[in-house]
């Protein structure tokens, strides 16, 4: 599966500097010390609808990652994976009386010219579930002739009580874990599983619904974790930089994983840090296809918004925080991207020296982006106040925008 195409990165003067970020296991922020290359995973859409703008501040986010690695002149190894086959898409599907595949495709697509609109840099390997199944089926026998897997009626399962870091990831008790199992894709009451919250690996084939061949595992389709675990093994190995995807992934999506490939490989972590961005909503609710309520990119796009301003309106919020959705949010990013424009328009201006070295720091400190803006709010403000003599000035200030928060001036 192709991704999409890259937007050339500007290079600054000088280095940027190592970034510094809230990992979820531990509770606080670690200093992230890649090698020369940076290794990253991030979880991407099961293709049953459009992006909305709780996935584009997610890819935003770690975007903004990729960035500052760049910037410290590493290079970056990114992969970022599809769930083109899963129970929200057959079900979608039906409900629309459309083939899955087809379904699956054109959303894919569609996602594809929302992340290249918004300048997100695309991941070296993207890769479909369906693709990785080969991959797969020889995890889930390994876990099987480890015993840390077993059959319940044709579907396998793995066990979670051999990982003894599990539960490392989110920091939840059992029952909490045992809600949120039953709240996203888990079936933590089915009679017969050793614990209620052990997950599927490998589903039994279903009348109706697609399968493959499992080979000693018979027909059927994996399950949601087992495929990021192959996908990430395959391209990263373990103890990749970062994991990272929404804060709702957490658990249980990144806690099973996690498990996996710890039983699989019997080593700790399977990534050095778990980044996970917070929840857009709309209307006092979290912004969620089951819901419906949903600003989509595309949708945006259609009605004439520059995608500058879509991802400045995702910047002005700190990727880790819950934030709404509302129409004055885009009015203040155009705005802003007004001002920003009209301010680099002009031949000359305010030294910028500093202004390289303000969004350096703060998207170092977390992912700042508030007080990356407001940095460049001041450049822009003196700019137009009183101007300036550096006529490098408005040319580096576009080149950092642009660099560092992916806006194009």
């Amino acid at each position: 599966m192709h991704a999409w195409p890259a937007s050339e990165v500007p290079a600054l003067p000088g280095k940027g500097r190592d970034l510094r970020i809230h990992d979820t296991a531990t509770g606080g922020r670690i200093t992230l010390d890649p090698g020369p290359v940076a290794r990253i995973y991030v979880c991407g859409i099961t293709p049953y609808d459009a992006t909305h703008m709780g996935h584009a501040a997610t890819y935003n986010a770690f975007d903004l990652v990729q960035r500052v690695w760049l910037d410290t002149k590493r290079q970056v190894h990114y992969v970022q994976n599809v769930t083109d086959v899963d129970d929200p898409l057959l079900e979608r599907a039906v409900r629309d009386g459309e083939d899955w595949t087809a379904l699956a495709e054109r959303e894919t697509a569609l996602f594809r010219e929302d992340m290249t609109a918004l300048r997100m840099l695309p991941p070296q390997h993207y890769i479909g579930a369906v693709e990785a199944i080969p991959g797969i089926v020889p995890l889930v026998e390994r876990l099987l002739a480890a015993g840390a897997a077993y059959e319940l009626e044709g579907d396998v399962y793995f066990s979670v009580d051999t990982d003894p870091h599990f539960g490392g990831v989110s920091g939840l008790d059992a029952e909490a874990m045992r809600i949120l199992s039953a709240e996203r894709g888990g079936d933590p009451d089915r009679a017969g599983k050793k614990n209620p919250l052990d997950p599927m690996l490998w589903m039994a084939a279903r009348p109706g619904e697609p399968s493959w061949d499992g080979a000693s595992l018979g027909a059927g389709r994996p399950g949601w974790h087992i495929e990021c675990v192959a996908i990430a093994l395959d391209h990263l190995g373990m103890g990749f930089d970062v994991q990272g995807g929404g804060s709702d992934l957490a658990f249980p999506h990144h806690e099973m994983g996690a498990s996996h490939a710890q039983v699989l490989t019997g080593e700790h972590p399977f990534a050095q840090a778990y980044v996970h961005a917070g929840m857009v909503g709309l209307d006092g609710e979290k912004m969620s296809k089951s819901r419906g309520n949903l600003v989509f990119v595309s949708t945006l796009r259609r009605e004439g918004v520059d995608p500058a301003a879509i991802r400045l309106a995702l910047l002005a919020h700190h990727y880790r925080s819950d934030w709404e959705w509302t129409d004055q949010v885009l009015a203040d990013a155009v705005a802003r991207l007004g001002r920003w424009r009209a301010a680099v328009s002009r031949p000359d201006g305010p030294s910028a020296d500093a202004l390289v070295e303000e969004v350096r720091a703060a998207l170092s400190d977390d992912l700042d982006t508030a007080t990356a803006l407001a940095a460049v709010d001041h450049w822009a403000a003196l700019q137009s106040e009183s101007g300036g003599t550096d006529e490098g000035a408005p040319g580096l200030v576009s080149r950092t925008v642009d660099a560092l928060l992916g806006v194009a001036l």
